[in-house]
């Protein structure tokens, strides 16, 4: 079926191909060129970027404030930020809306590609139709994953201006199946076609190499079956897992899915983490979390410094407690330094007439994580000083350097997955796989060759060893460590497996921590937005009605 878009596009492209004067329409910006009325190339772009770096508005409030934050890798909530640690953990409307009006209206980008590529379409051409399919598939696990049951069969469809909601069961069992079709139709073929014809530079993730196309869509169906597997009516996912480890996967570190953050495209139009970091100074920064940190530095992970730099130290300042949860705050920040091995002094001091506890430490020296989700008393002893914020190359603004990319899906993921499958018994060496894993996220940082090798040899973080459940810990552990910056991903990792447990637990004690709407519990989803309440209610109410309460707490279906 045609979506509402394409019919406005296919208009647009009629009527240029209706029009002579090309070198006229050349010299106008903004205009369909002739070159871009005759090959789906040029419709590929949009889509691919717009999933995983769109514009600043959401990327702030979607990936970085929600999924790095509840990834666990990410913290917000110290004296001076912006945003408080409990933001997103207590319901937000202007900021789960941005998240979810992104990725609902992403679909007019996809559906466009689709349907001008498919069989019969304007620009129809079968091998550009697969990878729109594979793209596809990336969005409804990326959005199914966020919010539940979302619109899949109906969305975008001419004259139904209400989609339904399909189960989450059906949009995993409905992608596979397209996914299937889309390695199908590319068989053996290694680009969609020759000159205007071939996707070439203007596929952003592989240059047009349909062979790595089909690889990323294996190892999605794997991803995917994987998660599936054990959750209610499921009954695809055994036969899924068995199909995709018996063909190719993402092995090789230049088969991985990235997105190189782009340095013409403006932030208003495709944002990095940069464009928050350095335009509005402290307010909107950030701090990487205990979580990561620790688990980095206590057991040697030559990440570390990849992933963030040492705290900014110096002269940190802390207000004098007048209260016991206040003496608790401050109990929790040294606290939190002693397990960091950090050495320093502390005095009490007067600073303009008010009382100030002074914390002397070493500057730019010692990794140390910030607590999550600090409750409005802690914040304002959480000084942004004591914690490690994330490397430069991380947050450097566009057109400073190499930016680290998008991750799509990573080779590191593609071992862990078939280690994952090797323990629960679809065969295969399931240490050596969750060591190349290891490996491969390694190198996908540019650790040295030696580091890595001294890593794996000697951290007990790089064997499997123990019960079938302590294998699949470590497996999921390292998995949510090599999905670091791919926090929506990181999030459904620890909602699936129940690790790292430290994540998954939530919060315990109210007078340090925001317990939020969840009472302090590990999110589950995000609340859907409120445009679909207003424009689509009785749909929705009827998804609700299947997956229970639009809240935060409620379970997903693969992870019931």
């Amino acid at each position: 079926m045609k979506s509402i878009y394409y019919i406005m596009l296919v208009s647009m492209i009629l009527a240029f191909s209706c029009t002579s004067d090309f070198d006229e329409i050349n010299q106008e910006p903004g205009v369909l060129h002739p070159e871009e009325a005759a090959s789906g190339r040029y419709y590929l772009t949009n889509p691919e970027y717009k999933l995983f770096a769109p514009d600043r508005f959401p990327y702030w409030r979607g990936p970085l404030l929600h999924g790095d934050r509840y990834a666990g890798h990410f913290t917000t909530g110290f004296d001076g930020c912006w945003w408080t640690g409990e933001l997103g953990y207590s319901y937000d409307a202007a900021y789960t809306d941005a998240t979810w009006d992104w990725l609902a209206g992403y679909v007019r980008y996809i559906d466009e590609y689709l349907d001008l590529t498919v069989k019969g379409g304007v620009l129809e051409n079968e091998k550009m139709y697969a990878v729109g399919l594979i793209l596809r598939g990336l969005y409804y696990q990326k959005y199914s994953d966020i919010f539940g049951e979302v619109p899949y069969s109906e969305a975008g469809v001419v004259d139904i201006l209400s989609p339904k909601f399909d189960t989450h069961r059906e949009i995993y069992a409905g992608v596979i199946q397209e996914l299937n079709t889309a390695m199908e139709i590319i068989g053996d073929a290694t680009t969609t076609g020759e000159a205007l014809q071939d996707l070439g530079e203007n596929d952003l993730y592989y240059g047009g190499d349909l062979q790595k196309w089909k690889k990323l869509a294996n190892t999605l169906k794997l991803r995917m079956a994987l998660r599936a597997l054990g959750a209610e009516g499921a009954d695809f996912a055994d036969a899924a897992i068995k199909e995709a480890l018996n063909n190719p996967l993402v092995e090789l570190p230049e088969e991985s899915a990235l997105l190189k953050k782009d340095n013409v495209i403006d932030q208003f139009t495709s944002a990095v983490y940069g464009d928050v970091w350095h335009n509005f100074g402290l307010g909107s920064n950030w701090t990487v979390s205990k979580h990561l940190i620790d688990f980095l530095r206590d057991n040697g992970d030559p990440r570390l410094q990849k992933y963030a730099a040492p705290a900014i130290g110096g002269v940190c300042l802390m207000p004098k407690p007048s209260s016991a949860a206040e003496q608790k705050a401050v109990d929790l920040m040294l606290s939190n330094l002693d397990d960091a091995g950090v050495i320093y002094t502390r005095k009490d001091t007067t600073v303009s007439g008010e009382s100030k506890i002074n914390i002397r430490m070493a500057s730019n020296t010692y990794y140390v994580g910030q607590p999550a989700r600090l409750n409005i008393t802690s914040f304002y002893f959480a000084n942004y000083n004591f914690f490690s914020i994330p490397s430069e190359r991380i947050i450097m603004p566009k057109n400073s350097g190499d930016i680290f990319p998008e991750i799509i899906l990573a080779a590191g993921e593609a071992y862990f997955l078939r280690a994952e499958a090797a323990v629960r018994g679809y065969g295969g060496d399931a240490n050596a796989l969750f060591q190349e894993g290891i490996r491969q996220s390694m190198l996908l940082w540019e650790v040295e060759d030696a580091a890595i090798s001294d890593y794996i040899a000697n951290s007990a973080m790089a064997t499997l060893t123990g019960t079938d459940e302590e294998m699949l810990e470590k497996i999921n552990t390292q998995r949510w460590v090599a999905d670091y910056t791919d926090g929506f991903e990181a999030w459904a990792v620890v909602r699936k497996s129940g690790y790292p447990t430290h994540v998954a637990a939530g919060v315990d004690d109210p007078e340090i921590y925001g317990f939020g709407e969840l009472n302090g519990a590990y999110p589950q989803r995000m609340r859907y937005g409120s445009n679909e309440v207003s424009t689509n209610g009785n749909n929705l109410q009827e998804a609700l009605s299947r997956q229970g309460a639009d809240l935060q707490s409620t379970t997903l279906w693969w992870a019931k």
